[in-house]
């Protein structure tokens, strides 16, 4: 992901204020469907940057002071990125009624002003992280993807890593780790889109419905590569187009375990959410669900996994936060519940206090046993 966590919260919330004046200025239905329109290009059109909505006040010593804002006041471990670069802050270490005292954990001294929280401590690439790997190219229907091939103890299971809606690889960097010493070879994937993969003909997201066919051509890539049996591994929107990939592929059933943090598990009921933070009439979401649908020519109740889960249905990790505001964690609290009615078998971990895709940030040690304690679960073949 790019430089903070997924981008439907931010770009919704960059959204809103137009959205309304627009709501304000024409009025009654044409008012919606203005707005709805808008959204619904919000939507399609991820933004390129993020902007810089902390601020540092002072840094030295082992330690950095922000402005208190909600999200500079997270627990856990977090990267701020600034003008100096990417430096990592651990927890809060003071609260006052405008500011926060953070420890400085590494990276470049932070300089006053403007800053970004970034969910993704490390840059820029496996090499952060101490593992060794491989720039490759993933052949799809588009042209070549690039992808990120870390080798494992296991050269015949694959996880493919799918990063959210408007980030980048390096939203993985966090889990690496943990996916490494399961032991299987590990595939950080792009898709087309994302800055870095072709760009889809269009020039739009297409919300997964199109993303999967690169998921599609990374597992062939993979099985051409000695991989038997994969694992899928998602962020955000990520799940979005895992879904679609276990729905549709004709690799789906290679499968064998599936971890996914913050999960897009249904679009109709993020939208709704997002519009219900930023002081927008749910209506609204319904107006932008039906123009996106109409723009790109998807169906978005395909993309309701507690109602319609896909048709391979492996065991699967969902890893959540419950502060999130982009994506319901009621959707994975949901999908847990429902899962025994549909034969599949999830386990849930729910973690406190962070934003979206956080709960690494927040419990980096809790995250990383659930991950390869799941993992460890696992046998070949056990769908």
């Amino acid at each position: 992901m790019r430089a903070p966590s997924p981008s439907v919260r931010r770009s919704v919330r960059r959204a809103a204020p137009a959205a309304g004046m627009l709501a304000g200025a024409l009025g009654g239905a044409g008012g919606a469907a203005a707005v709805g329109w808008h959204y619904s290009t919000v939507l399609l059109h991820p933004a390129a940057h993020p902007g810089l909505p902390e601020r540092v006040l002072r840094a030295g010593g082992g330690t950095v002071e922000l402005a208190r804002t909600r999200l500079a006041s997270q627990p856990g471990v977090w990267g701020l990125r600034g003008p100096a670069g990417l430096a990592v802050v651990g927890p809060v270490l003071e609260r006052g009624r405008r500011t926060v005292v953070r420890e400085l954990r590494g990276g470049p001294v932070p300089t006053t002003g403007p800053a970004v929280l970034d969910a993704g401590p490390y840059d820029p690439d496996p090499s952060a992280r101490g593992l060794a790997f491989d720039d490759v190219e993933v052949p799809t229907d588009l042209g070549p993807a690039p992808a990120w091939r870390i080798p494992g103890a296991d050269t015949e299971t694959w996880a493919l890593c799918v990063h959210g809606r408007g980030g980048t690889r390096r939203e993985a960097l966090r889990m690496l780790p943990a996916l490494h010493a399961a032991g299987p070879t590990l595939l950080v994937v792009s898709y087309r889109g994302d800055g870095t993969a072709p760009p889809s003909p269009d020039g739009r997201s297409h919300l997964g419905d199109t993303e999967w066919r690169d998921v599609d051509a990374a597992a062939a890539y993979a099985l051409v590569h000695g991989a038997r049996r994969l694992l899928l591994v998602g962020w955000s929107m990520g799940a979005a187009v895992g879904g679609a990939f276990l729905d549709r592929s004709p690799h789906a059933g290679l499968v064998d375990g599936v971890v996914w943090d913050a999960p897009l598990l249904d679009w109709r009921r993020t939208l709704r959410r997002q519009a219900r933070n930023r002081g927008l009439p749910p209506s609204l979401a319904g107006v932008a669900a039906r123009f996106t649908e109409r723009r790109i020519g998807i169906d978005l109740d395909r993309f309701d996994l507690v109602r319609r889960p896909p048709a391979v249905r492996p065991p699967t990790l969902l890893l959540h936060s419950d502060a999130d505001t982009a994506v319901p964690v009621a959707l994975s609290r949901d999908l847990a519940a429902a899962a025994p009615g549909h034969r599949w078998p999830v386990t849930y971990r729910e973690f406190t206090g962070t934003e979206h895709t956080g709960s690494w940030n927040a419990d980096p040690d809790g995250y990383e046993a659930a991950v390869t304690g799941f993992l460890t679960t696992l046998r070949p073949g056990d769908r």
